[in-house]
């Protein structure tokens, strides 16, 4: 097992367990709340040779489930799951080879099932109010399509040559050749608890650890991962609380 997967089997080890200890200590909550989200991601990918790029935004929906099993002290612990529909990739800000701006456009949106599974801690206003809460743990996505956006101006080449910084050209023509991603996300924002259910609102960072094309010493990128903000809201309704 490679460094990575052990990082990710680490975190997912210590969330079963917290939840297991958690039930030894604090004072018990028993709540499971359920409800959807929506918002941007604003992403790049981080490729070795470099690709000059600007934030791509997008779209995410999706379904989130949440189990609050504790509160110890001030802080309520909780565990968090979810399922989105995302897009993310890369919008590349083309110069030439000399440095200069380009009339090209070229950016590549790539849509994925996201599952993020979360530990969750928060303090403020439990059942009412507004509390402020941070969260954290591995993510896995499942790769479903591609869509390339390009200008019908198109400066590639000059003669023979490719122009673009470091000759870099091969991402125009290559397919996404690993279709699961991994990686690590952390957040915060704030929620307002109401008798009608927890409105939320929060920002997140995800550092991707794996890659979307081969890196191998024969493959054009030796690096080409996610890197993405995600600003969102979600409401939640309690199912039950016991």
């Amino acid at each position: 097992m490679n460094t990575k997967l052990k990082l990710l089997a680490t975190l997912c080890l210590a969330l079963i367990l917290g939840g297991e200890a958690s039930a030894q200590i604090g004072e018990r909550r028993d709540r499971l709340s359920i409800g959807g989200s929506a918002g941007m991601t604003f992403s790049s990918i981080d490729f070795e040779p470099t690709i000059k790029q600007k934030q791509l935004m997008c779209p995410t929906v999706g379904f989130t489930v949440r189990y609050a099993c504790e509160k110890y002290f001030s802080t309520l612990c909780a565990i968090q799951g979810e399922v989105n529909l995302v897009k993310m990739g890369w919008k590349e800000e083309i110069l030439s080879g000399s440095g200069e701006p380009l009339p090209d456009t070229y950016q590549r949106e790539l849509t994925y099932v996201q599952i993020p599974l979360l530990a969750r801690l928060s303090w403020g206003g439990e059942r009412r109010g507004a509390m402020f809460f941070f969260m954290a743990g591995p993510q896995f996505s499942i790769f479903l399509n591609d869509k390339a956006k390009q200008s019908d101006e198109w400066t590639l080449t000059v003669g023979a040559i490719p122009d673009r910084p470091n000759n870099v050209v091969q991402q125009y023509d290559l397919e996404i050749q690993r279709k699961v991603d991994y990686g690590l996300t952390a957040g915060m924002g704030m929620e307002v608890n109401t008798a009608i259910g927890h409105f939320n609102i929060e920002g997140r960072y995800y550092l991707g650890l794996n890659d979307i094309y081969n890196n191998s010493k024969k493959d054009p990128f030796s690096r080409s991962a996610h890197r993405t903000i995600l600003a969102k809201i979600t409401y939640l309704f309690d199912l039950f609380d016991r």
